[in-house]
């Protein structure tokens, strides 16, 4: 006896080629009307301004957040990058820096980065923010050794601002030893056996 199989009709080439078209179309306007989110470097409007905190008047930027300048950085160049940038995201200039309230102009700059974005400098100095700065004012960063250097929030002068009090202990930012070869990621004395 003989039985009559049935088979669904096969895929054509045309078909094919038309479903990844409408796919890909459909890909492109999800990502265009909803883009990635990441925590990307500062860019909105690149102006820098002072403003008052607990370690005196400083730098920040449009939103009021704190500006630091990295101790390992030299000849106006920066030296964080990859896992030190998403820490301390540099800002970035969308164009020319523009000066604002107790700023100097003449001060203020750009420096190419190792990925080509132009970072904003104030008296040579690459400028960062901090992560742990969730609020205006808040100086979090301030005196943190992480990533080979001691990081300072920035005067109107362009030098660093050292805080008055130590800053408090066990910061969170993973890195090689504090730089003392003891864990507690501030630099602070080593008592000698290897730990905090």
């Amino acid at each position: 006896m003989r039985t009559n199989h049935r088979t669904a009709p096969a895929l054509t080439a045309p078909w094919l080629i038309a479903a990844a078209a409408a796919l890909a179309a459909l890909a492109a306007a999800t990502f265009l009307l909803n883009p990635p989110k990441t925590q990307a470097a500062d860019t909105a409007g690149t102006v820098v301004s002072t403003a008052k905190t607990s370690v005196g008047r400083i730098l920040v930027n449009s939103r009021g957040h704190t500006l630091y300048l990295f101790g390992k950085d030299r000849n106006g160049k920066s030296a964080c990058a990859g896992m030190c940038a998403t820490f301390w995201p540099p800002l970035i200039a969308a164009g020319k820096p523009s000066a604002g309230a107790g700023t100097r102009a003449s001060l203020l700059g750009t420096t190419r980065r190792a990925d080509g974005r132009r970072q904003v400098t104030y008296n040579h100095h690459p400028l960062y923010t901090f992560v742990k700065d969730k609020r205006k004012g808040q100086t979090n960063g301030e005196g943190l050794n992480a990533f080979g250097a001691k990081w300072y929030a920035v005067s109107p002068a362009g030098a660093k601002v050292v805080r008055k009090v130590a800053p408090p202990a066990g910061n969170g930012i993973p890195q090689n030893n504090g730089g003392d070869h003891d864990s507690d990621n501030n630099g602070g004395p080593s008592d000698g056996d290897g730990n905090i």
